[in-house]
């Protein structure tokens, strides 16, 4: 009678016991948490949003697939917003940095200012506080230029065109003059609306940005 006790104890034990002795197996086998990346922001308007294209075919995401060919670590994070404005950059950039921690932040905002007719004066204003932002956080940046065509008046188009210039040699940014280098005239690469660049012309607007961005990835590497 004891020894049937004494079974029936050990086996209601290790009843108890199995989930105590599996746990510390099943904990190691979850996976590790993925090392921290070099982050990527990407403060953007419609250009960058995939407006009207096929989700993932936009030039952000060509540009996260070529950092994977050429084995960068870094990781894209794009925050691009369809109709934004450099004002409304202006007012999210903080809680993105402070958020995302970027290495490399990359301005494409100031279409839709142009679009608007918005004050010069506005746009410069908000480009440098977003650029100084960045830089205060020790974060490489680079501003994506855009031009606006000449019929919305020599004067305001140059003046335009001007404020990428000053904001990026004021805070040593990456400079790319246009965006739509090469192929801005070419209304076969845009969209019915001949605002947005279509689906062929995102490897265009990569090449544009990949040569001058490159030096920053080396850059930015641990």
């Amino acid at each position: 009678m004891q020894g049937f006790f004494r079974k029936t104890l050990t086996t209601v034990l290790a009843f108890i016991l199995a989930p105590l002795l599996i746990l510390p197996v099943a904990q190691a086998k979850k996976p590790q948490e993925p090392s921290l990346a070099p982050i990527i922001l990407v403060v953007g308007d419609s250009i960058s949003a995939e407006y009207g294209l096929k989700r993932g075919s936009g030039w952000v995401t060509l540009l996260q697939n070529t950092l994977i060919k050429e084995k960068f670590p870094h990781r894209i994070v794009n925050a691009s917003i369809s109709g934004e404005t450099t004002s409304g950059g202006a007012n999210r950039i903080d809680a993105l940095i402070k958020q995302h921690s970027p290495s490399i932040v990359i301005l494409e905002l100031g279409g839709n200012d142009a679009l608007r007719g918005l004050s010069i004066k506005a746009t410069h204003e908000n480009m440098d506080r977003m650029a100084k932002t960045v830089r205060n956080n020790r974060s490489e940046l680079m501003i994506l230029g855009m031009e606006i065509p000449p019929n919305y008046g020599m004067q305001y188009a140059a003046q335009f065109r001007n404020i990428f210039k000053k904001v990026s040699a004021q805070h040593k940014a990456v400079y790319l003059p246009f965006l739509f280098e090469g192929f801005g005239q070419d209304l076969s690469a845009f969209q019915p609306d001949r605002i947005h660049p279509n689906e062929a012309a995102q490897e265009k607007i990569l090449a544009n940005v990949w040569p001058l961005l490159k030096p920053l990835l080396l850059k930015t590497v641990s």
